[in-house]
């Protein structure tokens, strides 16, 4: 049985997904039942995913779209929410690509999030930006909730990536123009865990909120998420909600008033022994 006030929400968020990339600097490219967003100069690259109102995809359709995407060197991602597409699993892996799924949580209207007394919001001219944007990758790339070894010797090595410069002139461009938003965790100077939002309308993603691993289990990332959330509701967000990580990291958000509305899948080519 069908919950009506659970498919109002998936349908606003398809509204907000087909629409966030195009205002965030990419092109829209047709492929049918498929659209491939293209960033368009820096920032951060798009993915393929159901056309907004479209019918369901084919192996060919996604072996065409991978096609562009392999002419184009982008990355070959295809992003959208099983409860909607059901059928899009079948198809992304029949050709050849592997599905991660993460839980899709919206925050209950009424729930307010405890304000953490070592977070701050950052504006365009943070000097903190570069870490800020840093932290995340470090955190992704030893994912789960368990302490880790990456702390802030390895956010100091990153930074020399001459990649980050660009990436923090694109953020900064977005917290300029109040596209986006962006929260951290500072302690002594050091950038312990950050994330950011997106708006669209009145609906705003939380996303990217990753704790430098070194660091976990102090309740950073719920201190970030209750910061974002607060300036994207200022902004006028009704509806908030994320992707989590994982099972484990969707219950530290559960407590948080987060609620699971469905379940956000993400294909790519398999990683070695995949």
């Amino acid at each position: 049985m069908t919950n009506p006030m659970i498919d109002s929400t998936l349908s606003e968020l398809e509204r907000y997904y087909d629409t966030v990339p195009r205002v965030g600097g990419a092109r829209a490219e047709d492929f049918g039942p498929l659209t491939l967003f293209v960033q368009e100069g820096a920032g951060w690259p798009y993915y393929a995913r159901p056309a907004l109102g479209g019918s369901d995809a084919t192996a060919a359709d996604v072996e065409r779209v991978l096609a562009r995407q392999r002419e184009l060197g982008v990355p070959e991602a295809f992003e959208w929410v099983a409860e909607t597409s059901p059928a899009l699993r079948a198809a992304v892996e029949e050709a050849g690509l592997h599905v991660h799924a993460h839980p899709l949580m919206v925050l209950e209207a009424a729930e307010e999030l405890p304000p953490h007394p070592e977070v701050r919001l950052l504006d365009a001219e943070d000097p903190l930006l570069a870490a800020a944007l840093t932290v995340p990758a470090l955190a992704f790339a030893e994912p789960g909730t368990a302490v880790g070894e990456a702390g802030p010797a390895e956010l100091s090595a990153a930074l020399a990536d001459p990649s980050v410069e660009a990436r923090r002139a694109s953020v900064s461009a977005k917290l300029a123009a109040g596209t986006s938003g962006m929260a951290a965790a500072v302690r002594d100077g050091v950038v312990l865990c950050s994330g950011m939002f997106n708006p669209v309308a009145d609906v705003a993603e939380v996303v990217g909120v990753g704790t430098l691993p070194s660091a976990r289990r102090q309740g950073l990332a719920l201190g970030v998420t209750a910061a974002l959330v607060a300036q994207a509701r200022a902004q006028g967000a009704r509806t908030v909600f994320l992707s989590a990580g994982d099972e484990d990291v969707a219950r530290i958000y559960g407590r948080a008033g987060f609620h699971r509305v469905g379940t956000a899948l993400i294909a790519e080519p398999p990683a070695a022994g995949e």
